[in-house]
């Protein structure tokens, strides 16, 4: 278990674990099904998930054992930004980025206003498992986006609305929080940021 043996209080105050969630595994404890649960990496008493990760999505999740600062980092009345690398099925055009950065509608109505660039060239990224599935003939790209809302599945939903099917998604970033060199399966803790906490 990556980061079993980071040393941490047994219950932390002012403090967040960052953890690199690889896929396949939920935003919860406990497993389900096919999915993996977050005991299998993290071993610590009294922290919970502030903001959930689809179990097919990987990246940054943060836990903490502070309501109040929990509630701030996943309710979307905080506005907190959460940034995204998100490889796409398809060749991202101008008007696809600028349909992204003004809002798209879905079915459950428009979305922000979103932060949308084309991350030339790709980024290195770990290998998943199991790989994306990849087709020869259709070329594949990453997006960078920036949003400040939680719907579910958004960041899919908001590609596919212009075309682009997600392939694989990466949270990287939540506000001032970033994965960093963090790798899938680890864990550390670090001092609650208050500027990534305000209203």
């Amino acid at each position: 278990m990556l980061g079993a043996m980071t040393p941490y209080p047994e219950r932390p105050i002012g403090q967040l674990v960052m953890f690199n969630k690889p896929y396949g595994v939920l935003s919860q404890f406990t497993a389900e099904g096919r999915w993996r649960g977050l005991k299998d990496f993290i071993d610590l008493p009294g922290v919970y998930v502030a903001g959930r990760l689809d179990a097919d999505s990987e990246g940054l999740l943060l836990l903490t054992g502070e309501g109040k600062l929990q509630a701030r980092i996943a309710d979307p009345r905080f506005k907190m930004e959460k940034t995204y690398w998100v490889q796409v099925e398809g060749t991202p055009d101008e008007t696809a980025l600028q349909a992204l950065r003004q809002g798209v509608t879905l079915n459950d109505g428009p979305t922000r206003p979103a932060g949308a660039r084309l991350i030339e060239p790709a980024p290195a990224m770990w290998q998943r498992e199991p790989p994306i599935r990849v087709r020869q003939s259709i070329p594949t790209a990453w997006l960078e986006l920036v949003i400040r809302e939680g719907r579910n599945r958004q960041v899919r939903r908001m590609t596919a609305a212009v075309g682009l099917p997600t392939l694989r998604l990466v949270r990287v970033a939540i506000g001032p929080y970033t994965l960093g060199g963090l790798a899938p399966g680890a864990w550390r803790s670090v001092a609650a940021q208050s500027s990534g906490c305000e209203e």
